[in-house]
C-alpha cells in the first residue's frame, strides 16, 4: 500500500485541530498542550533560521524521555531537517563519535548527559542546546546561537505582532523520500549503523497504526520505551502525536513496583511493553497464586477454570490502570509459558514484530485475531519472502520491502549492499516461517543459529523460553562452547533472599533444572551445564541480550 499522507502536514493538523488538547507530560509533572507544543516548536524554527541551519541538515538528540525530547524531534523533521535521536545508554565516547559521523551541526542534550560530553570531540557542531531548559550550553562563536535564544521571545513576537494562534501552524510539505532519521542501534552484533528512514517509512507506520490500532483524541498512553529507539519513538509518541493523544514519559528506568503504581495513576488505554517486563509481573504477581496445589486443579476443573480464569483477568487489567484496550509486546520473543498463561485467561494482548530498518514495524495482529506464538500478519506497507523451499514447514530467512523500509546505512555502502539485495530486498537476518493464513511465527536470528554435531540447526532462543520457566531463573542465555551447548543464566535474587539462598546454593537446584530441561529437549539441543552470572546480562535498549559479548567469553 502507498503510503497517503505526509509526515510534516500531519503534524501541522495535529497542531490546528488539537490545539488545547494535553499533548505531553512528565509523570506528576508538568504538561504542555498541542498549542504550547507549536510555539515551541516554531521558537525552534526561528532559532535555526536566524543560525543558518538549512532544510537537509542533521541535528542530534540526546536525553532521558521528556516533553523537550519530543518538542526538538518535532521541530527537527518539521522544519525539513533530519533528526539523529541517540541512546543514552552509549558510553560518551561513542556518543561523540556518532554525532560527528552524522554529520550534525547541533545536539539537543539532556543536562544529565552534557557533563560527560567535550564539545571539542564533536567538531561540526555549531552549538550544543540543553535540552531541559532550550538554553545555550556551548557554540561557535560565528553562529551567535545564544544571542539568538536569548532574544528569542523579542524575535517571536516580532513575527507574530498578533499572537501566534493554530492558524499560523504552517510546514512546507517534505517529500516522502527525504531523509528522517539517522538511527544509530547496536542491535546485538555490538557493531552500531546509522539506519537511514526516509519520511515515508515513518508516515508508513503511523497510517498503520491509525488503521489497526485504536487510539483518539484525549486518549491517554504513558510512555516507558526509549524513545531514540524506533519502537518507542513511533508507536509511543509520533502516532500518538498525529491521532491528538495525552502522552505522560515516567522519565526514568523503572521496575515493575513503579511501573504499576504509574499505570494506576495515568490510567493509559493503550500499553506498549517489552516482554521482559510482562515476564517479571507474571512471574512476580500471578505464577505464585496459580501455583499451589489447589489452584493447579481447580483451573483443570471446567467449572472453576472460566470463573477463576475471568478473575486474574480482572486483577491483571486493573494492575495496568483498568483503562487499556490492548497491551501490544514487542521488541524481543515472548515466553511460551508466559503467553500461553495470558492466552487461556483471554488476556487482550498481542504480539507484533519489527525492526529499526522498517520504522520499525513488519508484522502485527491485534488481540481479536492474534494466534498463539505467532507475531501477527505483514504490514500491508511492506511485502515479504521467505528463502524457504517450504516457507510453511521449514524456516528461512524473512526478506521484505515497500514503504517501511529504510533507505540504507548512512556513509556505509557496503553494509547496505549485504542487507539489500539488487531486488530490493531487505534481509532481516531473522528465521522464520508462514502459515496458510499469513501468520508469521519467528524460529529466531540467523546470527545466533548454532549448528549442532551433526549439521542441525539449533535455534538458542527455542531452549531459552525453556529454561526460563523453570525454578530460581531469571534471565537465560545459550551459547556453544567447544561444541557444547552451555547455558549461562541470572538467577532470580529476589527470590534467592526471600528462601534465604546464597549463590552457592543454587548448584543442585541448576543441576535439576538442567536435567529437567534436557527431559524435554532432542539429544543434539541438550544442555551441557548451567552456568550461574553474579550480574544482569548487558542488553540493548529494546532489553535484548547483547549476545556478542557472552558468546566468545569462555
Amino acid at each position: 500500500m502507498v503510503v497517503q499522507g505526509n509526515l510534516v502536514k500531519a503534524f501541522e493538523s495535529t497542531f490546528r485541530k488539537h490545539w488545547d488538547l494535553a499533548a505531553l507530560s512528565i509523570y506528576k509533572g508538568e504538561t504542555l498542550t498541542y498549542g504550547d507544543m507549536a510555539v515551541l516548536i516554531e521558537k525552534i524554527h526561528i532559532m535555526f533560521g536566524q543560525c543558518g541551519v538549512k532544510p537537509g541538515d542533521k541535528i542530534a538528540l540526546i536525553g532521558k524521555s521528556h516533553p523537550h525530547w519530543a518538542v526538538s524531534y518535532v521541530a527537527t523533521i518539521t522544519y525539513g531537517c533530519t533528526i539523529v535521536p541517540i541512546l543514552v545508554d552509549f558510553h560518551p565516547n561513542d556518543v561523540q563519535n556518532l554525532i560527528t559521523h552524522s554529520d550534525a551541526v547541533m545536539l539537543f542534550c539532556g543536562d544529565m548527559v552534557l557533563p560527560s560530553l567535550s564539545a571539542e570531540k564533536m567538531p561540526l557542531l555549531r552549538a550544543i542546546i540543553n535540552m531541559t531548559n532550550f538554553t545555550v550550553a556551548f557554540e561557535r562563536d560565528e553562529y551567535n546561537v545564544k544571542a539568538v535564544m536569548d532574544n528569542i521571545d523579542e524575535l517571536f513576537a516580532k513575527k507574530y505582532p498578533n499572537g501566534f494562534t493554530a492558524n499560523d501552524v504552517n510546514y512546507p510539505a517534505v517529500d516522502g523520500e527525504a531523509l528522517a532519521v539517522i538511527s544509530y542501534t547496536s542491535g546485538t552484533t555490538g557493531f552500531s549503523k546509522g539506519v537511514m528512514l526516509p519520511h515515508r517509512s515513518l508516515m508508513a507506520n503511523i497510517e498503520y497504526a491509525i488503521r489497526n490500532m485504536q487510539l483518539d483524541a484525549g486518549d491517554r498512553m504513558l510512555s516507558i520505551l526509549p524513545l531514540a529507539h524506533a519502537y518507542g519513538c513511533a508507536f509511543e509518541l509520533l502516532w500518538p502525536l498525529c491521532v491528538g493523544t495525552h502522552i505522560t514519559f515516567l522519565g526514568r528506568s523503572a521496575g515493575p513496583s513503579v511501573l504499576l503504581e504509574a499505570f494506576k495513576v495515568v490510567k493509559p488505554h493503550l500499553l506498549l511493553l517489552v516482554p521482559l517486563l510482562i515476564e517479571k509481573i507474571y512471574k512476580k504477581q500471578v505464577l505464585p497464586k496459580i501455583s499451589t496445589t489447589g489452584m493447579k486443579i481447580a483451573l483443570h476443573t471446567p467449572i472453576l477454570s472460566g470463573i477463576i480464569c475471568k478473575k486474574i483477568r480482572e486483577s491483571l487489567a486493573a494492575s495496568f490502570g483498568d483503562s487499556f484496550r490492548e497491551v501490544v509486546i514487542g521488541g524481543a520473543a515472548l515466553n511460551p509459558e508466559v503467553e500461553a498463561f495470558l492466552h487461556k485467561i483471554k488476556f487482550h494482548y498481542s504480539v507484533g514484530y519489527g525492526m529499526t530498518e522498517c520504522g520499525p514495524l513488519v508484522s502485527y495482529a491485534g488481540w481479536r485475531s492474534a494466534r498463539m506464538g505467532s507475531c501477527g500478519k505483514l504490514v500491508d506497507a511492506l511485502e515479504m519472502t521467505i528463502d524457504s523451499p517450504d516457507p510453511e514447514k521449514q524456516a528461512g530467512e524473512i526478506m521484505v520491502r515497500g514503504e517501511g523500509a529504510m533507505l540504507g546505512y548512512y556513509k556505509n555502502p557496503a553494509a547496505t549492499e549485504k542487507t539489500i539485495d539488487k531486488e530490493g530486498w531487505l534481509h532481516t537476518g531473522d528465521l522464520g516461517v508462514l502459515d496458510k493464513d499469513g501468520f508469521i511465527y519467528l524460529k529466531g536470528r540467523s546470527k545466533s543459529m548454532i549448528l549442532g554435531p551433526s549439521g542441525e540447526n539449533i535455534y538458542p532462543e527455542e531452549i531459552e523460553a525453556k529454561l526460563n520457566a523453570l525454578p530460581y531463573v531469571q534471565e537465560q542465555l545459550v551459547i556453544s562452547e567447544q561444541n557444547k551447548l552451555v547455558a549461562l543464566v541470572y538467577p532470580d535474587v529476589d527470590l534467592m533472599k526471600n528462601k534465604g539462598l546464597q549463590m552457592a546454593d543454587l548448584e543442585e537446584i541448576m543441576e535439576n533444572n538442567r536435567r529437567e530441561l534436557n527431559d524435554t529437549l532432542p539429544k543434539f539441543m541438550q544442555v551441557s551445564r548451567i552456568q550461574l552470572q553474579e550480574k544482569e546480562f548487558e542488553k540493548t535498549p529494546k532489553q535484548s541480550i547483547k549476545r556478542f559479548l557472552y558468546e566468545n567469553q569462555n
